[in-house]
């Protein structure tokens, strides 16, 4: 076994029963993701690709198999020990950002630090103001959402993902929310903090979100027909050529 993996899934299946119908969700998944991976999870409705990202974030249990997260046997735990993996182990990253309206951004970003039932943080407001800046935003800690863009609210939800030094962050279609331009901006923070060794699991249904990942797993009818490594493309390089095209399409407008 590879010891730096922080994800292993063996045999994973899970089954609902709907009055008399038993509905197959997943079929045996084992996958392998290695520390430092950025991995996007893609799959059409129905596919078993949200079953699957829920039991990854510890929401739900498998019907069998194992799920070892960061050495921890997740599969096999009390829900009230699966919660504090969830809060120590897992940012969680989703489409619509989730923020407190009437609080502020460090207070939304310290939230996890509150649930932490071990107490690893002293000085909660701190480690949250640390997030912020690592996302670009130490000077918006007072600021409410509502005098946030969107992609700024996402910027203070990767934060309170990230507040908890979590071994993996857990992002479900976290652009799906968001225009072009603001998708290309929170990808490069993704791959951004995925170079400086956070491992990234992101769901999408969107290929040219993926392309931004280095390695994509593709499920159907709740087994994976693809798992395959990528050229990943880079974000950065991608923002800087739609606003130079915006830039020179505005000076077009102002000289005609």
């Amino acid at each position: 076994m590879d010891a730096s993996a922080v994800i292993r899934t063996h045999g994973i299946t899970k089954v609902y029963t709907m009055g008399a119908t038993q509905v197959h969700a997943l079929r045996g998944i084992d996958v392998d993701i290695q520390k430092g991976e950025m991995v996007a999870i893609m799959g059409a409705s129905g596919s078993g690709k949200s079953t699957f990202m829920n039991i990854l974030g510890g929401l739900d249990y498998p019907t069998a198999g194992t799920y070892e997260l960061d050495g921890i046997q997740v599969s096999a735990l009390s829900k009230n020990k699966l919660a504090d993996v969830r809060n120590q182990k897992i940012g969680f990253v989703f489409q619509g950002f989730n923020l407190l309206a009437r609080t502020t951004a460090v207070e939304n970003v310290e939230l996890p630090l509150l649930y932490d039932r071990l107490g690893r943080v002293k000085n909660p407001r701190q480690a949250a103001v640390r997030a912020l800046e690592r996302v670009g935003l130490g000077d918006r800690v007072d600021h409410l959402p509502n005098e946030l863009s969107g992609g700024q609210q996402q910027r203070v939800a990767i934060a309170r993902a990230l507040v908890t030094e979590p071994a993996m962050l857990l992002a479900d279609e976290p652009t799906g929310n968001l225009d072009s331009v603001t998708t290309v901006e929170v990808m490069t923070l993704f791959q951004e903090l995925n170079d400086s060794g956070i491992t990234i699991l992101l769901v999408t249904h969107e290929h040219d979100v993926a392309s931004y990942a280095s390695r994509v797993i593709e499920l159907r009818d709740g087994r994976v027909i693809r798992d395959e490594y990528q050229q990943r493309a880079s974000a950065r390089e991608d923002l800087e050529r739609i606003l130079a095209e915006r830039e020179r399409e505005e000076l077009e407008e102002v000289n005609t």
